[in-house]
């Protein structure tokens, strides 16, 4: 059984690369950031961020502000095989609360997080330069 730990530097690739390929395959998703921005942004955010993987290379990647107990990315390199189940009980550990934003077109994102306990609070428009309307779920102990 894979292993879940804190991503090292030298895994910031790999996590990129789920989600660069995650925005391609989605059919309604529009790019807005670069591939290569978004490793960089992973990198930069490594130090400041409460992260998660899942696999040596990774399978799956989370990532939590833990002073706000809400959960900025979340991936997984092939859905339906238990690894987001994993990375969510493990970013739950020690919390009674987490709250997460997910696109309103994500509906797979959506029924997976209610079965985990999120629930649905609001929908709103991003900052741009998004344009794909959000919802916000919350779980809590």
């Amino acid at each position: 059984m894979m292993e879940v730990r804190r991503p090292t530097q030298e895994d910031v690739p790999a996590i990129a690369a789920i989600i660069n390929a995650w925005i391609d395959e989605t059919p309604w998703m529009e790019r807005d950031v670069a591939p290569e921005e978004i490793e960089a942004m992973i990198g930069k955010g490594l130090p400041h961020r409460e992260m998660w993987v899942l696999g040596d290379p990774v399978e799956a990647y989370l990532s939590c502000e833990a002073e706000a107990n809400h959960i900025w990315g979340f991936y997984c390199a092939t859905p339906g095989l238990g690894h987001g189940k994993r990375l969510i009980n493990k970013v739950k550990e020690g919390r009674d609360f987490l709250s997460l934003n997910t696109h309103v077109p994500n509906t797979g994102a959506q029924r997976f997080y209610e079965r985990e306990g999120f629930k649905p609070v609001k929908e709103f428009d991003p900052a741009p330069p998004s344009t794909i309307r959000e919802l916000r779920m919350e779980w809590t102990r």
